[in-house]
């Protein structure tokens, strides 16, 4: 389950993960992204992964025709929160991998941290 979160930074595109993750919630996910996208020009995500039981191949199908399509040009920074040393491993690989994103990963403690982390890259003044 992808679970919508607010961080209070207007471009942040804030969700959590539980369990198995489903095409559907990665259709409503992606849809949130692209629409920040188009508003903001650059958006950042802020990812909570509690736990993690699966991912449907539909799911993985439909997240890489979205980077087909719109790419990730438009991710400006990501901040990655969870305690699984597993993919505190795969964070650190994508942040060698994706060099125009700022990638970091943080324990589930650090919620602060990766907010401010994110803040830097906030659009000036309002909307």
């Amino acid at each position: 389950m992808i679970k919508a979160i607010d961080i209070g930074i207007p471009n942040a595109f804030g969700f959590g993960i539980s369990g198995e993750i489903t095409e559907s919630d990665v259709s409503e996910a992606l849809i949130k992204a692209k629409s920040l996208g188009e508003h903001f020009g650059n958006i950042t995500i802020y990812e909570e992964i509690e736990s993690f039981q699966g991912l449907e191949v539909s799911a993985v199908t439909k997240k890489f025709k979205y980077l087909l399509d719109v790419g990730i040009s438009n991710i400006s920074a990501a901040a990655i929160l969870t305690d699984k040393k597993w993919l505190q491993k795969i964070v650190r690989l994508e942040d060698k991998i994706f060099r125009n994103i700022d990638i970091r990963c943080f324990s589930l403690e650090q919620r602060e941290e990766a907010i401010h982390f994110l803040e830097q890259y906030a659009p000036n003044g309002s909307d």
